[in-house]
Order: C-alpha cells, then sequence, then structure tokens
C-alpha cells in the first residue's frame, strides 16, 4: 500500500470505465468518450489524436501504433502491427552507392511511411462504436483552438529546440516567435486542424492519397527522401498473433516483432529463475534486472527485424532453455563484461494509453514519433510532424535489420496486456524508446513479484543498462546509494538525460467489479475513472 506520509499519488480507483494516459487533456477526452457511450477502442484512438496535438514531441499522424485488445474482457487477444514500412526503393545499395553508412536521425531516410491513421482507421472498423470522424473531434478542436503547455512537455520541447530550428517548416509550427512556448501559454496548429479535419471527412485515404499524401512525399522528396505516393497509398497494417509466456502464475502478453516485446518476454523469464526478496530496490535485485537487461537486448540488437522479411527466431527467444542460460551466467558479485554474443539453433519518446470500459473491453495502445519531434522534419502545408523509425534500420545487408524495400524497422514501442484464465487482469504499457522492454519486465516484477500496487510500482526510481551507450543509466536516487558500489562490481554508471520512461496500467478486480488504474509522476497525465 501507498505511504501517505511521502510525496506522490494514490492508485484511481473507479467502477464503470477508467483511462490513463500520459497527458491529462487526453485521460479527460477519452473518460468523455467512454461516458458518451464509446467503448474502449474509440476512447483510446480519440485519446491518442489529442496527444499528437498537445503532446506533440511525442506521438502522432507522422507516427506508428501498435494495438493489443481483449474484447469483453476475455483472454482471447487481439493484436495490430500499425508500423510504417521503408519506401520502394530504400534498397541497402543505394545507401552503399552514396556511401551512407548510418541513418541519421533527421535525415528523410529516418522517416518510414506512417502507420498510425491506417492503424486507428482499422482498429475503429473492426472494434469500435465510433466512426474516425467522431474519435478526432476532440483532437481538431484542441489543434485549432489552442491547448495550455504543460510543464513535461515544455521541458521535452526546450531539449530539442535547436533541431527544430534547422527545419523551416517544423520551426514555424514549434518555435512561435523564435521561442519554446512557455508553460500555461496557447499554442495552435492550424494546418494540422485542416489535416485532421480531411481526415474526419474522407477517412483515412485523405491521408494516404490526394493532397495531403503530395505534400508529404514532395516535401520529403526535397530533402532527398526516396518516398513515393504509391509508398503512401500502399500502407496497411496488419492482425498478428501475440506472444506471451507466463510469469507468477500470470500470462503477460506482448506483440511479435518487429517490435521488441518478445525482449520483455525473455527478461522475464530470466527473472523468473531468481527467488524476489527482501526490498524491491536492494542491490543484488536491481544487479539481476541490468544483468538480465543487459542479455536479452544482446538477443534483440543481433536478431530482431522484421519477420516478413527476416527470419526472427521468436521460439528461440522465448525458450526456457535460453532464458536458464542466462540466468546460469549472471553472478551477482560482477558485472558480465563483455556480453556474450549468442547463435539459434541453426534452424534458424512515444504515448502509451490504457483504456477499460464498462463491458470490460480492454486495450493497451501504443503510438510514437520515436525520438522526441521525430526527425524534426514537418510539412509546410498540412502540418504533418514525421517520426524517425527507420533510424533504427541498419545498413550492414547481412544483418536481419537491414533496410530493405516496404520492410519494417526494429520498433521499441510494444504494447502489454496481463491475462489469468479466461480474463483480461491487466492492460499495461511503458513509454521510453529503448528502455520499454526492460520496463515492462520491472514494472511487472514490482506487482508481482513484490506485491506492490500499480501507482507504487511506477513511483519507483528506474535505471537502465543502454544499448547504445553501454551506461546503466541511473536515477539520483538510486545514483547516489548504489553508485559506488555498482562500479566496484565493473558497471559504467551515468545520468539518463531524461526521466526514465513512463507507465499506465489499469488493473481489473473482478471479483469486486472494480478498475485500479496508476499513471505515469514523471509525466503530466493522470489516470481517470468514473
Amino acid at each position: 500500500m501507498r505511504d501517505f506520509e511521502t510525496p506522490g499519488r494514490s492508485m484511481v480507483v473507479a467502477q464503470h470505465g477508467m483511462a490513463a494516459t500520459s497527458h491529462p487533456l487526453s485521460t479527460l477526452t477519452a473518460v468523455n468518450i467512454l461516458q458518451s457511450g464509446g467503448n474502449a477502442l474509440d476512447a483510446a484512438v480519440a485519446a491518442c489524436a489529442v496527444q499528437g496535438v498537445v503532446e506533440p514531441e511525442s506521438t502522432g499522424i507522422g507516427g506508428d501504433c501498435f494495438a493489443l485488445i481483449a474484447p469483453r474482457g476475455g483472454s482471447n487477444l487481439v493484436a495490430y502491427n500499425g508500423s510504417g514500412r521503408a519506401p520502394a526503393a530504400a534498397t541497402v545499395n543505394w545507401y552503399a552507392e552514396r556511401g551512407i553508412a548510418k541513418i541519421e536521425r533527421c535525415s528523410p531516410h529516418a522517416v518510414t511511411v506512417p502507420g498510425a491513421v491506417e492503424a486507428w482507421s482499422r482498429l475503429l472498423a473492426d472494434h469500435g462504436t465510433m466512426s474516425l470522424g467522431e474519435v478526432l473531434r476532440p483532437a481538431i478542436a484542441f489543434a485549432r483552438d489552442g491547448y495550455p503547455i504543460s510543464p513535461r512537455v515544455h521541458r521535452d520541447w526546450t531539449a530539442q529546440a535547436a533541431l527544430l530550428r534547422k527545419d523551416e517548416n517544423t520551426a514555424n509550427i514549434f518555435l512561435p516567435g523564435g521561442n519554446v512556448p512557455a508553460v500555461g501559454t496557447i499554442h495552435r496548429q492550424p494546418q494540422l486542424a485542416d489535416t485532421l479535419a480531411a481526415i474526419a471527412t474522407h477517412g483515412e485515404r485523405a491521408f494516404y492519397e490526394g493532397p495531403v499524401a503530395e505534400d508529404m512525399v514532395d516535401y520529403l522528396r526535397s530533402v532527398g527522401g526516396l518516398h513515393t505516393l504509391e509508398d503512401f497509398a500502399a500502407t496497411c497494417g496488419e492482425y498478428v498473433q501475440p506472444i506471451h509466456t507466463t510469469f507468477r502464475g500470470y500470462d503477460i502478453w506482448e506483440c511479435p516483432p518487429n517490435g521488441q516485446g518478445a525482449i520483455a518476454l525473455l527478461i522475464l523469464n530470466i527473472l523468473s529463475r531468481f527467488e524476489a526478496k527482501g526490498d524491491p530496490l536492494d542491490i543484488d535485485r536491481l544487479h539481476l534486472e541490468v544483468e538480465a537487461t543487459r542479455l536479452a537486448y544482446a538477443i534483440r540488437n543481433d536478431f530482431l527485424a522484421d519477420a516478413a522479411q527476416a527470419d526472427v527466431p521468436v521460439e528461440w527467444m522465448l525458450s526456457q532453455a535460453l532464458a536458464e542460460d542466462f540466468a546460469r551466467q549472471i553472478d551477482l558479485s560482477r558485472a558480465i563484461n563483455p556480453i556474450p554474443r549468442q547463435a539459434p539453433p541453426e534452424h534458424r519518446d512515444t504515448v502509451y494509453i490504457s483504456v477499460v470500459d464498462r463491458d470490460r473491453n480492454a486495450v493497451s495502445f501504443i503510438n510514437s514519433l520515436f525520438t522526441n519531434f521525430g526527425a524534426c522534419l514537418a510539412t509546410p502545408k498540412t502540418g504533418v510532424l514525421f517520426h524517425n523509425r527507420g533510424e533504427s534500420f541498419v545498413l550492414d545487408p547481412n544483418h536481419p535489420n537491414c533496410i530493405a524495400p516496404r520492410k519494417r524497422p526494429l520498433h521499441t514501442i510494444i504494447p502489454g496486456m496481463v491475462t489469468q484464465g479466461e480474463r483480461a487482469i491487466m492492460p499495461f504499457g511503458v513509454m521510453g524508446g529503448h528502455y520499454q522492454a526492460m520496463g515492462h519486465a520491472h514494472f511487472i516484477s514490482k506487482v508481482l513479484d513484490y506485491g506492490l500496487d500499480l501507482q507504487s510500482a511506477i513511483n519507483l526510481p528506474r535505471l537502465f543498462p543502454h544499448p547504445i551507450s553501454g551506461l546503466v543509466e541511473m536515477e539520483r536516487s538510486l545514483r547516489s546509494k548504489y553508485e559506488t558500489e555498482l562500479t566496484r562490481r565493473g558497471f559504467a554508471i551515468g545520468s539518463p538525460p531524461a526521466p526514465l520512461g513512463g507507465a499506465q496500467a489499469i488493473w481489473i478486480d473482478w471479483q469486486n467489479g472494480t478498475l485500479l488504474g496508476a499513471s505515469e509522476p514523471r509525466k503530466d497525465g493522470c489516470a481517470l475513472g468514473y
């Protein structure tokens, strides 16, 4: 239970419906939709569209989307991959011939065709009760009439100001008067409002074909991109078979690759070999979580890719044999250096939204631009800000995640769902780019291993062994307590450039007929129910 003598927030408890997001206007939008008769999917899409306006650094129609849905609170889950693809002309030879060895964040080559709008439309048609036009109304109003800048949004906005200035279109939208809007001031995006209105009136094809698509393609090609109108017109997500593992008597579900959900499940499989005891922030427990993550992310970096175009050994990744092998390698007296490379068997900034409605439809929904403000590239006429997911591709032709025509890159965004028996128990998710797979495992372990309530688990300080820098990034309170000892054990310690991650979750208490929600204190948002 929460310690009421320390700063923090309580879980939100309600009976009929609940939403949890990283922005209060988004959460309120979702609850309004639920109270007006919409279901959880209607509310999730409406909330996401609003966040693409009011939290523009994190998400938007220029990004991608994944979802897990538990219809009527059952355990027969629906998973959707709404991630976009590289242009048809994006061959590895094209980059090699031009001496390009790495896809840079702010280049047009980091922009894959955005998949979010197609995903919203398809999911609403198949699982919602409201039209795309109806659920986009709140977002259109905020974009046209204005929205107030909140504290965390301002912090993230300020951190990207120098990059925003490099693109005239982006600067015109997000640096009015040449400056980042101050907290409490009103910001408007009239071009985006017009684009959202066109989608609301004419459907998803108004984004992928016609004037909006022409504006996107013309701009991307003007800065060196390979995109064509045909690439946009061909955009189509897909329903996929979710993957899972069992942890402490619960089934934990994720979307399959190209997302990194399999890595979250691998970390949980490793942790399941160890007894949880004592303090959830005990240094040996943190050491264990860091090593499990380092081992699992080495697998991610070597093998995770678009399973439609590469041989991704998911069954091996989720095997108990691999988890057992990794668990044996962990020594709590010292760090594993270097992390060993593995071979499979020879057969070979984001927003997360959790919503549950009165019928107990549960939705785990995630939408992202990847890095804050994505590629920092925006269209001149339609106000679309592009993500930078293509930066996750590699340009080694022998790597499974090498760029290729119409291929999807490795994705960090992963919605999660917990079930037990025939019932959904908890839609949950963690924001934060590369951190997300560890964040899923860390959160689930704190709830199921240590019995923490959802909000207490989310409130805990975090650490993360970053797969690119190699540093174990530790938030301030952990660093002051454990940096010396973890350094002695052989870890390189650093400070995260921003607070680590962000989480939302809703627990369905079937016995009492109530919902218990929690949201991230590192963000501006909240959980609300009715």
